[in-house]
């Protein structure tokens, strides 16, 4: 059996109906809202990670094939295995990856996608080959939503690495975006830089910058701040 179909047969078994029905509400797919037009199989994540191991070895282009798939949880299991197979690649292939995954990122169009995918992929491949630094700036500047974000989360992986800098230069790029996903999303690697790296550099960034914030960003961006100095950054004194 061609292994893609084996893919999608494996994926096909572990259907559940009421997450079916659950999910396009869960995941904004209604008209006009930011995943409109998805459509979910109903299955699960921790299944999803199980096929996706189980199919570690599928041919790469069999792979981005999948990443077209007009099913959530199909393209879901794509960005799965390219995240599996990424660290136990060549640079040759690595560099293929990202270059594909950066081509495709109109199939990588909701935030679980994202979240679950670019960091180890782009964040990786970028940390690794500073010289494609630039890279996050032009996605943060494209009109296409998911590569803003993409842009955002995919610094998460410098601050695994004890670096801050391409986080604040993002996140300071995108802080007057308007979507909410972005929003959300600055505020998320803010948080993460405070926790991971250095809580002061983030109470310096929220101090010059306090007037332009977004309110989302800023109570993600709080959050971890003990209540009564998280309740002085919300009413304006601190």
């Amino acid at each position: 059996m061609n292994k893609l179909i084996e893919v999608k047969k494996d994926i096909s078994e572990h259907i559940n109906p009421e997450k079916a029905l659950f999910l396009p509400r869960f995941f904004k797919t209604g008209p006009g809202e930011y995943g409109e037009g998805d459509k979910f199989l109903g299955v699960v994540m921790p299944d999803i990670r199980k096929i996706a191991k189980k199919h570690i070895d599928i041919d790469i282009n069999e792979v981005f094939t999948l990443l077209k798939s007009p099913w959530h949880e199909e393209r879901m299991t794509a960005l799965i295995i390219l995240v599996l197979k990424f660290p136990k690649l060549s640079k040759d292939e690595q560099t293929n990856i990202y270059e594909q995954y950066l081509k495709h990122t109109k199939y990588i169009n909701n935030w679980d996608l994202v979240d679950l995918s670019c960091r180890d992929i782009v964040g990786k491949y970028i940390f690794e080959n500073q010289e494609e630094l630039p890279r996050l700036d032009k996605l943060a500047e494209s009109s296409l939503l998911w590569d803003r974000r993409i842009a955002v989360i995919s610094t998460f992986y410098f601050l695994i690495k004890n670096d801050p800098a391409p986080t604040l230069d993002v996140v300071e790029k995108l802080l007057l975006d308007q979507h909410d996903l972005i929003q959300k999303a600055n505020g998320w690697m803010l948080r993460e830089l405070g926790k991971r790296i250095d809580s002061q550099i983030l109470i310096d960034f929220l101090k010059n910058h306090y007037q332009d914030l977004p309110r989302t960003t800023l109570r993600y961006a709080i959050e971890r701040f003990p209540d009564s100095i998280r309740k002085q950054y919300l009413k304006g004194f601190f």
